[in-house]
C-alpha cells in the first residue's frame, strides 16, 4: 500500500480521500508545517503549488517516510457569480468563520431571478518524492439550492444540487455522493492513471 502525504489538514478532505482512494495510506499535513501557497488563477496551479511545497518541506522536515504527496484545489464556480468564488472558494468571506454562514451569504449575492447554475472542480496534483508531477481533475454540473439543507459532506456541499437530484450534497446519503462528486471523478481520474503505470 502506498503511503501519501496528504497536502491538507481539512478533515473533511481527509474523510473523502480515505473513502474514495482507500489503497492508499494517508498521513495528514501536520499542525507544526507552515500554510502552503495557493496563489494561482486556476485550480491546476494551487494544486501544483501545494503539492510541490508540501514536497519540498516534507523531504527537509518529514517525521516518516511516504512515496508521494497529493493535493487538491477544489471549489464551486457559480455562472451568475461570474465562475465565482472559484478558486477563492477556501478563502470566502474569511470574516465567517462557519460554513453556514458563508453559504447565506453566497446565496445572498445572487441576483433575484439570477441563473442558479453551477459546478463543483477539483483538480488533484500527485508528486513522488522524487520524480514529476502530474494532475487529473474531476467536475459535477448542477445548481444552487436556495437555502442551506443538510448537514452531510462539507463546505458548500448543503446548497449545491448536483444535475438529475433534488437534495443536496448535505442531504444525499456519502454513498451516493461518492460517484456524483467532482472529488469522486478526480479520484477515478488517479486511480486509472495509477494503473496504467503499474
Amino acid at each position: 500500500m502506498l503511503k501519501v502525504l496528504l497536502a491538507s489538514r481539512n478533515a473533511g478532505k481527509l474523510r473523502e480521500f480515505s473513502a474514495l482512494l482507500p489503497d492508499l495510506q494517508f498521513v495528514l499535513w501536520p499542525a507544526e508545517a507552515p500554510e502552503l501557497p495557493e496563489t494561482g488563477a486556476f485550480f491546476q496551479d494551487n494544486a501544483l503549488q501545494k503539492a510541490e511545497g508540501a514536497r519540498t518541506w516534507w523531504l527537509e522536515h518529514g517525521s516518516e517516510p511516504v512515496d508521494g504527496v497529493l493535493a487538491d484545489d477544489s471549489g464551486l464556480c457559480v455562472d451568475a457569480l461570474w465562475g465565482g468564488p472559484g478558486v477563492l472558494s477556501a478563502r470566502f468571506a474569511p470574516d465567517l468563520p462557519a460554513y453556514r454562514d458563508k453559504n447565506r451569504r453566497l446565496l445572498g449575492m445572487l441576483p433575484d431571478g439570477a441563473d442558479r447554475s453551477a459546478r463543483f472542480v477539483c483538480v488533484l496534483a500527485c508528486v513522488p518524492l522524487r520524480g514529476e508531477a502530474f494532475t487529473v481533475s474531476g467536475s459535477v454540473e448542477g445548481s444552487l439550492a436556495f437555502e442551506h439543507r443538510g448537514e452531510a459532506g462539507f463546505g458548500y456541499d448543503p446548497i449545491f444540487i448536483p444535475d438529475g437530484h433534488d437534495r443536496t450534497f448535505g442531504e444525499l446519503p456519502v454513498d451516493l455522493k461518492h460517484t456524483l462528486s467532482h472529488r469522486a471523478r478526480a479520484c477515478a481520474a488517479l486511480r486509472e492513471r495509477f494503473s496504467s503505470v503499474r
